[in-house]
């Protein structure tokens, strides 16, 4: 517990590293205080959490003196667990939600990084050393799929919110069940994990297999910054 406390004190004390370099205003009810750090050696031509229009990208293009590149990237969400089964409870929330990239990292001393992940990205090259190598006509079509995934990722992350809103208020209704029932509902967890699994892989297997415990953790993926943002 000494541990967590010191490396959530640390991190706190440490400078918003991000590309938008401040805290989005959708983040703040859930996230830690921010300041204004940009990234070095990358000039960020136009930055956004909202919906993007054709004149704001065109006029930002005229700026450009290298390489320009469209991008759109996911919600992105790193949490600091005290415990692996706090982790395990965020995963499974994260991928019912849609974040099939999600994973969970153990590192040196125990520390426990659960990692909330999408894969819905979009990164385009519009121009080269200043001169712009597509068409207006295909900006406007990149711009018009990248709000379509913004509103998708909008969408995800309200799923998220009020899945683990949910998931929060049923594990502090489990911990406070006698040891038998508690045992009982991880049993009933598990199996229907496996179940989903199977269905979802396609897979056939025999009824001995359906009575093997599946471990939540067993997800190799892991890494790590925060929030949907659509940038040239």
């Amino acid at each position: 517990m000494a541990a967590f406390q010191r490396r959530k004190a640390q991190r706190l004390a440490r400078a918003d590293g991000s590309r938008k370099g401040a805290l989005d205003a959708r983040a703040a009810p859930v996230a830690a205080r921010g300041c204004a750090v940009q990234k070095k050696d990358c000039a960020w031509l136009l930055v956004t959490h909202e919906l993007c229009d054709r004149d704001h990208v065109m006029t930002a293009l005229e700026k450009a003196t290298g390489d320009v590149v469209l991008k759109f990237e996911p919600f992105v969400l790193h949490v600091l667990c005290r415990e692996l089964q706090d982790a395990q409870l965020l995963h499974s929330v994260a991928i019912d939600s849609g974040f099939r990239n999600s994973g969970i990292t153990v590192g040196r001393g125990g520390k426990i990084v659960m990692a909330v992940r999408s894969t819905h990205c979009l990164e385009v090259p519009l121009s080269h050393n200043g001169k712009l190598m597509v068409s207006e006509e295909y900006i406007e079509f990149l711009i018009h799929l990248a709000n379509q995934k913004m509103e998708e990722n909008r969408r995800r992350i309200d799923r998220f919110y009020k899945r683990l809103e949910l998931a929060l208020k049923t594990a502090v209704s489990t911990n406070n069940l006698p040891a038998e029932e508690m045992e009982k509902n991880c049993s009933v967890y598990v199996h229907r994990r496996k179940r989903k699994t199977i269905r979802e892989q396609g897979v056939r297997t025999s009824p001995k297999d359906h009575d093997e415990e599946l471990q939540p953790e067993d997800d190799p993926e892991s890494n790590l910054d925060i929030f949907a943002e659509m940038m040239i």
